[in-house]
């Protein structure tokens, strides 16, 4: 009987290697020979990711499939994952947290339905925190390197060169970050026969920062009108430099009140503990 029962676990093992693989190879090869270098954590979980990514697809409707295409690029991600495999991440988000959950409960021997239901909720919902965190960083740091590439556009047109001249200066002596790589794009698509307004549209659409939609709506006016475009971007570079100096100085008059819960949850106990324990003290031996 027991040889039986070995038996029948043997091959349902094999069964189920053999359904897995096959399952696998009708993925198709995962082509990234034009795309960002995978994190050592996605690299564990991409085999799942792709096999998710290719059964589920099918499901997702078209609009939330581009919402999230859009989100990906707002976030620097278009390079690295498709829409399809974002998802997929969530599932297996969403699984992993239903595991801990499972595997916790078990340990404490308190395993609740509601503290699952939670658990799971979390795991779906991190990717889409994660993402939101990466997206404000790389607005935050397009934002923060965008008066220095001003600059030196400005003195590059002022020295008597076009804006793709320019921006190939400002490329190649600007500090790197996302705005770097914005700007490459931009060049490529002016070299490929894109008018310049345009592309610099396109990377207003694909950044969704305000300031540079300011600078775009500057620079199409400006070519519009005929005005000066060294003049044009000496303005928008002064501008963005005195409102990085506001944002400095918002968050300095700022710190003073984000300290105070720190102070009245922390600090403050401590520090009474330990000027009320020596009074404490000095009553107890009096007594």
């Amino acid at each position: 009987m027991v040889n039986l029962i070995v038996a029948c676990y043997t091959v349902a093992v094999i069964f189920l290697v053999y359904s897995c693989i096959k399952i696998y190879r009708k993925v198709p090869a995962d082509s990234r020979e034009f795309m960002d270098p995978l994190s050592p954590g996605l690299k564990v979980i991409w085999p799942w990711v792709r096999i998710l990514a290719f059964y589920v697809s099918e499901n997702l409707s078209v609009d939330y499939l581009e919402r999230i295409s859009k989100k990906l690029q707002i976030s620097g991600l278009s390079y690295i994952m498709t829409a399809e495999q974002y998802f997929a991440i969530r599932i297996i988000s969403t699984i992993f947290s239903l595991g801990i959950a499972i595997i916790c409960g078990v340990l404490l021997e308190n395993l609740v339905i509601n503290y699952l239901i939670i658990a799971a909720i979390l795991g779906y919902f991190l990717p889409v925190l994660t993402l939101n965190d990466l997206r404000k960083k790389r607005q935050g740091l397009i934002v923060k390197s965008l008066p220095v590439y001003l600059d030196y556009l400005t003195m590059s047109i002022e020295a008597g060169l076009n804006m793709t001249g320019a921006l190939s200066q400002a490329v190649e002596r600007g500090p790197a970050g996302p705005l770097r790589i914005e700007l490459e794009k931009v060049i490529r698509d002016m070299r490929a026969g894109m008018s310049r307004a345009q592309s610099f549209r396109n990377m207003a659409q694909r950044v969704q920062v305000t300031e540079v939609n300011s600078l775009v709506s500057a620079l199409a006016q400006a070519e519009k009108t005929g005005a000066s475009l060294g003049q044009t971007l000496r303005i928008q570079s002064d501008q963005r430099r005195v409102e990085r100096f506001q944002r400095a100085e918002k968050k300095a008059l700022e710190a003073p009140v984000k300290l105070v819960f720190p102070l009245i949850l922390f600090i403050f106990p401590v520090t009474f503990m330990i000027l009320a324990f020596p009074i404490a003290m000095k009553f107890m031996y009096e007594l």
